[in-house]
């Protein structure tokens, strides 16, 4: 076998062979393939997210695949809550490991670290958003740089969900978000790892998104999202909000037909994965690119 590094990250957008790679990696090393996806946490959408076949888990040693139930949220806390202790573990049994997913905020958590910011009060949420509302976004940002002048120079324009959250933070905590922020450390030591993002060229992914979908469908993405619906869960859980749920959902409902919700889900899922591909451009800009697959 080659040898490995102990840890190697592969991120990138949805359909851009992330699975595959990682998969020839592992026959070729022994490395353990670690879930680095949100989506993929889930039991019920093993379809739907797209995770691994059960004759690639034969192939190779795969885990944190599968281990949530629809009815939980698993949030970024709970993910490297629950990866940190297995990374350690593979470590110390000297077992390579990869990581492997597009959820962007995983890697973050791991490489730069998580913020432990108390949660904001509703109160305090909601009458920040009607400042907001009330004053606009050029008043409203130089309110923000009185207290957190980082944040209101970062956050980009029109981004009112972050530039509300920035000010919330700072009026219900006493402390700006950049203060919370840059006590962050890393989980994961510089140096202890390596790591590349999958991006292929975009007309080439999009079809790779298209032709996935169709797959799902008949691999029996209908009954996976029936099955699920049978469940009458809480539709505000992310595995209800996944890409492909509502969609076909709303077909089940007799809404639209499979025809609309196929060319529903193809569309959300181009825009999933121009939303990753942006954040890994910008987040991961001195990670090496591997292209993916022709």
């Amino acid at each position: 076998m080659t040898k490995a590094p102990r840890l190697t990250l592969i991120a990138g957008p949805t359909a851009s062979g992330k699975s595959r790679l990682a998969l020839e990696m592992a026959e070729r090393t022994g490395a353990v393939i670690v879930n680095a996806d949100s989506q993929q946490l889930y039991a019920d959408l093993r379809i739907l997210s797209a995770r691994p076949t059960v004759e690639d888990e034969a192939r190779a040693e795969h885990r944190l695949y599968g281990v949530a139930d629809a009815g939980e949220s698993w949030s970024v806390g709970r993910w490297t809550r629950a990866v940190t202790p297995l990374l350690d573990e593979l470590a110390a049994e000297g077992r390579p490991a990869l990581l492997v997913g597009g959820t962007g905020l995983y890697f973050n958590a791991l490489t730069r670290g998580l913020a432990d910011i108390p949660a904001v009060p509703d109160d305090v949420r909601d009458a920040v958003q009607a400042v907001y509302d009330l004053e606009g976004e050029a008043i409203f940002r130089r309110r923000l740089a009185e207290v957190d002048p980082i944040a209101a120079a970062a956050i980009t324009p029109g981004d009112r969900q972050r530039l509300v959250r920035a000010l919330a933070v700072a009026q219900s905590t006493g402390r700006s978000l950049s203060d919370w922020k840059a006590d962050t450390q890393p989980l994961l030591a510089p140096g202890s790892y390596d790591a590349l993002v999958v991006e292929p060229p975009r007309d080439r992914l999009y079809a790779a998104c298209d032709a996935r979908i169709s797959q799902m469908i008949q691999n029996g993405a209908v009954d996976e999202v029936r099955a699920l619906l049978a469940r009458d869960l809480d539709p505000a859980l992310p595995a209800m909000k996944a890409v492909g749920v509502p969609e076909l959902a709303a077909h089940l409902s007799g809404e639209t037909s499979l025809d609309q919700a196929v060319a529903a889900i193809r569309l959300s899922t181009r825009h999933y994965a121009k939303r990753q591909l942006t954040w890994f451009r910008n987040q991961t800009r001195d990670w090496p690119r591997h292209p993916g697959f022709a």
